[in-house]
């Protein structure tokens, strides 16, 4: 990870005499989008808070291209950056009113305004609305004005605290779609705090888990939501399959795990004897009303206890030799094989999406 744009060093955040932040280091990188996603009171808003210079830490240094901040350097460090909020927070005026705001306050002429502004208001897909009334926008209208007053001023770095959660699912989707590429587009730093891990995936290209102020692991998203640190962290990216196990050996690149009545095979050598937390993620799996051969895979047989239809998913619960199992099944797989419940089903999954925790 690169140094020397955006650092934070010790930083601690106590409300009285509980702390509700404490970060001994994170570097962002210069054109890098990092989402932060935790539970609600993990702490995230408060770090996006610390990051934006919204709010002073109690200790610890905030340094902006390789510089510690202080109190004097610290405005112009701010006018650098943008936030935006949860909710709008428009002003009784017209879209082009509010979006311009913060140019306006900047002293910038109305020439260079419009010249800047009106690109933007087409990107956002609401020049049409430039002389609409703010109170009469629809919630994702709105955030749009939001977002458009945000990068108008070309900041370094953006910050983005839930934008989307108040939105409507079709609102939201649409919104996700235009600014996940609008941020690659343009190339701003960009951090994003969320409680969605849908938002966090398709955002970032690393990923933050805050749980009670502290940072538990961070790194590409790839890693994080497939190789958690912790069953903490597992949890919090949406790992539904957690068993304690026990390794009883090694083949080759295989660890062997006991897991009540089956074994299971996991990519990589684990310590023999150790005690482990076995994650799988539920669509990592396979589910047949065939015994079929599985080379070098994990198979395991079950009868399905629940059955959750969803629109383009089905979420079953398997019970499979002693321990319960989640899948999540494309719709037209389910229907065409006719899985419900009570149904005797075998499961398929590959050693390389098992990934294992060490107790230490």
């Amino acid at each position: 990870m690169a140094e020397g744009f955006l650092g934070l060093r010790d930083v601690v955040v106590r409300h009285g005499d509980k702390t509700v932040l404490q970060i001994p280091r994170l570097d962002i990188a210069r054109g890098e989008v990092l989402s932060l996603l935790g539970p609600n009171g993990a702490g995230k808003t408060t770090l996006l808070k610390v990051i934006g210079l919204l709010q002073v830490p109690d200790t610890g240094t905030i340094q902006f291209h390789g510089a510690e901040l202080e109190a004097g350097s610290a405005l112009a460090a701010r006018r650098r950056m943008a936030m935006v909020f949860q909710e709008p927070l428009l002003l009784n005026a017209t879209v082009y009113q509010n979006a311009a705001l913060g140019l306006k306050l900047r002293g910038v002429g109305d020439g260079e305004i419009e010249r800047r502004l009106g690109p933007w208001l087409g990107r956002l897909a609401i020049a049409s609305l430039a002389g609409r009334a703010a109170r009469t926008l629809s919630g994702g209208e709105a955030q749009r004005t939001s977002l458009a007053r945000a990068l108008v001023l070309e900041p370094e770095i953006l910050l983005l605290d839930e934008p989307f959660a108040a939105l409507d699912p079709t609102s939201r989707e649409a919104l996700l779609r235009d600014f996940q590429e609008i941020i690659r587009e343009n190339g701003i730093t960009t951090i994003l705090v969320t409680h969605d891990r849908h938002e966090a995936y398709i955002l970032a290209e690393r990923v933050g888990i805050l749980k009670d102020g502290r940072l538990l692991q961070i790194g590409p998203r790839d890693e994080v939501f497939s190789r958690p640190a912790t069953e903490s962290v597992a949890e919090i990216v949406g790992i539904e399959n957690r068993w304690a196990g026990i390794v009883e050996g090694c083949q080759g690149d295989i660890s062997l795990v006991q897991v009540n009545r089956a074994k299971i095979r996991a990519a990589g050598r684990a310590q023999v004897s150790s005690n482990v937390v076995v994650c799988l993620r539920s669509d990592g799996v396979t589910v047949t009303t065939r015994d079929c051969p599985a080379a070098d895979k994990n198979r395991c047989h079950g009868v399905i206890v629940h059955c959750s239809p969803g629109m383009t998913h089905y979420r079953l619960t398997i019970k499979c030799q002693g321990f319960p199992l989640v899948a999540l099944i494309e719709r037209a797989t389910c229907l065409g094989l006719a899985l419900s419940k009570g149904r005797e089903v075998t499961v398929i999954f590959d050693p390389k999406a098992v990934h294992l925790i060490c107790h230490s």
